[in-house]
């Protein structure tokens, strides 16, 4: 039987919401979890201001002793990013990104990243592993997350699909946008991105801002909302 926190967390077997408005942090974009066998991984960090609150979903949802292995960011903002140093010094995890958006991560650029946005700082941080291809694949255990680049938001946005019994369930954080000349946002590379995410036939969506989107007709109307 589910404990109580790790049922309130759970979006289907194997997926939870660990941080995000109401989770963490009023700032934080959504950070999700997702577990399978002896291993976890985490999709996204939000700011780092509700570390503590993080850590707590993050134990309550996974198997005592399971290692988180991977931080896989979506793209560079600091409502993404800012809490990535920490978790990867609380788990000892890699982090992922693409190359497009590493460099901003790295040098610590606060506009780029929006971390001027929130008045705050972003300390060089170091990304393990840099995505450099239009998508690549990763195990989690016995499941398989595939990282599709999909810019437009920011030069390197990447989209993160993940196969289970019964779901495709996609972890398109900024579909929404916004897009702005600090962020190196490209329309045309977000339209044809958006176009694109349409032919994946996700039937769950989880969103950055706007929660879990469920039914593959959901799933679509909200990301066609925003192609012009």
């Amino acid at each position: 039987m589910l404990r109580q926190d790790e049922q309130r967390m759970k979006i289907i077997e194997h997926v939870y919401q660990v941080g995000g408005s109401g989770i963490s942090a009023p700032g934080d974009a959504a950070i999700y979890l997702i577990t399978s066998g002896d291993i976890a991984a985490l999709i996204d960090a939000g700011t780092g201001e509700g570390h503590e609150n993080v850590v707590k979903a993050i134990d309550a949802c996974r198997a005592p002793g399971t290692p988180v292995s991977f931080l896989f960011l979506t793209h560079c903002h600091y409502d993404h990013c800012g809490g990535a140093a920490r978790l990867k010094k609380h788990y000892e995890c890699d982090i992922i990104a693409h190359e497009m958006d590493a460099r901003f991560l790295e040098t610590g650029d606060g506009r780029v990243t929006a971390a001027l946005w929130y008045n705050a700082d972003l300390p060089p941080l170091t990304v393990d592993y840099k995505i450099s291809t239009p998508q690549e694949y990763f195990l989690i255990g016995n499941l398989e997350l595939q990282a599709i680049h999909c810019p437009g938001h920011s030069p390197g946005s990447l989209v993160y699909l993940l196969e289970t019994p019964g779901h495709r369930v996609l972890f398109g954080q900024d579909i929404h946008g916004p897009l702005h000349p600090d962020l190196l946002s490209n329309r045309d590379d977000y339209i044809v991105s958006l176009s694109m995410l349409l032919k994946l036939n996700a039937d769950i969506l989880c969103e950055g801002h706007f929660g879990i989107i469920r039914g593959k007709d959901e799933v679509h109307k909200f990301i066609q909302s925003y192609i012009p």
